[in-house]
């Protein structure tokens, strides 16, 4: 099937990312869509399909227009600078609590980062001229967009000064919190090389921080291709960054989004999230 989401991605003008597979029929899992009243959500549906993909995924590079947008219901997507030196460091991760290209709406421009799909999931596609016209149209969209820029933006500051004033282990926790909240269990299908790239780092400088985190029990086991964690553990390792970062953001989304009714026969998906819906919903 992947050959469909090809043909979709060439009919948006979008060059085809390697990687991406299977297109389903649209469903509702994000938290932005999730918030949006039904009149204006209608906007949107008719236009969407819903993409799989999977880790390492390309969906947008450095330098390509912001097109498609991507309503992401599962998984994990990094944000990705690339330096001149060839060196990459994440900047922002997102899952279903966000809309990768919703900056789309000011207009055509191409992307600063690369956004690569760090962990496997689901996203609903629309254009970005159609997400522009939907936006045009409806506050509430025009809500749910901004109050996602400004959850970006604080995440961009917090990850910043973590960069700045944090060790390697403390940072690296953070980052393992971040893709613990995005998938429904304690077993992370990440690798080490993967976590080099988050972090900015050499390989070695991974191995060397993993070691620590295992003495002290935060990661129990690191076999080929999974991380298996303690959460309460990684939590104590980890610096204040994540916590401030998360109540930050879930206080702006409770406040802020308000949560539309379902539609008969769908699930509610929860705007303000506890634990257990952080960023995953199954």
């Amino acid at each position: 099937m992947a050959n469909e989401i090809a043909r979709y991605r060439r009919s948006l003008g979008v060059r085809s990312q390697v990687s991406i597979g299977t297109v389903h029929r649209a469903g509702i899992g994000n938290r932005l869509l999730a918030a949006l009243p039904p009149a204006d959500l209608a906007l949107l549906t008719p236009h969407f399909q819903t993409v799989s993909f999977e880790p390492d995924a390309v969906l947008v590079r450095s330098g390509d227009e912001l097109d498609p947008v991507y309503f992401p219901h599962r998984g994990a997507i990094a944000f990705m600078l690339d330096m001149p030196d060839g060196q990459t460091v994440a900047t922002t991760l997102m899952g279903r609590e966000g809309a990768l290209a919703s900056f789309s709406v000011l207009g055509p421009s191409p992307s600063s980062v690369t956004a690569i799909a760090r962990i496997a999931g689901t996203a609903s596609v629309i254009s970005a001229a159609k997400f522009r016209a939907a936006h045009a149209q409806s506050a509430a969209i025009r809500n749910v967009v901004q109050v996602h820029a400004r959850a970006v933006l604080l995440q961009l500051q917090h990850v910043a000064a973590c960069n700045a004033l944090h060790r390697v282990d403390g940072r690296m926790a953070r980052w393992l919190l971040q893709l613990h909240d995005r998938v429904p269990d304690d077993r992370l299908p990440v690798t080490q090389e993967a976590l080099a790239q988050l972090l900015g780092v050499r390989r070695t400088t991974v191995t060397l921080t993993m070691s620590k985190l295992r003495e002290v029990g935060a990661v129990p086991a690191d076999r080929r291709g999974f991380l298996e964690i303690d959460r309460t553990r990684l939590e104590k390792v980890a610096c204040d960054c994540y916590a401030l970062m998360q109540r930050t953001i879930d206080r702006m989304y409770c406040e802020e989004l308000a949560t539309a009714s379902p539609a008969p026969g769908e699930q509610k998906i929860a705007v303000c999230r506890g634990k257990a819906d952080i960023a995953f919903s199954s």
